[in-house]
């Protein structure tokens, strides 16, 4: 732990930003998510003090008091580079259900066409990747899942769409993700996930964290109806494995 070199900026009177190197890797992120487990465990109380990693970044927010920058940076990175225990963090693989039918991916052939491989290999690639969830944005419950394979990649629509649809899976760049709910958006949209993303009644809104991974498996029309209808009245079981790195 401890092997990047961090800077520490002021973001707004009650924030603060930590940043990594700018890179998309898993490594970087795993450090942040132990600094995060540190910090918790030793120094900040949760209570107190709201923690949102994110890619290459840690934003910690006090939740009712003024942060004052001078005293916070120099305590920051003396526990950043303090010696610690190793950490082993709480991850969970989540298998997902998505009809890729056409009805529902509506830019399927179109990205089919631009990739050069047919729409069956876009199918088979998407759903045998497993991705890393390596933010929770732009919406209430949007995750950013990093690991798309390379043959996948693809530049956001030119234009976004005034409507996409919650649920809708779509792909940009090098990532992938779920749209929890009816928005615009400007992604590749193949196909379409039963499950809910975002419940702002639950205890726990996101069932994903920073850190988890993702799988998606193919399923029918048919399959996803009912699971939408069995999401949407609360018994649809998700498939949550222990992860172990």
């Amino acid at each position: 732990m401890s092997s990047h070199k961090i800077s520490i900026r002021p973001f707004g009177v009650h924030a603060i930003l930590v940043e990594w190197p700018v890179k998309i890797e898993e490594a970087i992120l795993n450090e942040i998510l132990e600094f995060v487990q540190y910090l918790k465990k030793y120094h900040l109380k949760e209570s107190e003090w709201e923690f949102i990693p994110a890619y290459n970044s840690l934003t910690l927010i006090c939740r009712d008091a003024e942060i004052d920058f001078g005293v916070l940076k120099p305590k920051l990175e003396e526990w950043y580079l303090a010696k610690k225990e190793p950490v082993l963090l709480e991850q969970y693989l989540w298998r997902l259900p998505v009809c890729y039918d056409a009805e529902y991916g509506g830019d399927l052939q179109e990205v089919s066409d631009h990739l050069g491989i047919s729409t069956q290999e876009i199918i088979k690639l998407h759903s045998s990747a497993i991705y890393t969830v390596y933010g929770i944005g732009f919406l209430p419950g949007f995750t950013y899942l990093g690991g798309l394979p390379e043959a996948l990649e693809i530049p956001r629509k030119p234009v976004p769409r005034a409507k996409v649809f919650k649920g809708s899976v779509g792909i940009a760049g090098k990532q992938t993700g779920i749209y929890p709910q009816d928005s615009p958006g400007g992604w590749n949209i193949i196909g379409i996930c039963s499950v809910s993303m975002f419940d702002a009644k639950s205890k726990t809104p996101c069932f994903l964290k920073v850190g988890d991974k993702v799988q998606f498996y193919p399923i029918s029309k048919a399959e996803y109806q009912l699971h939408k209808i069995e999401s949407e009245v609360g018994i649809y079981k998700m498939e949550k494995l222990k992860w172990d790195a």
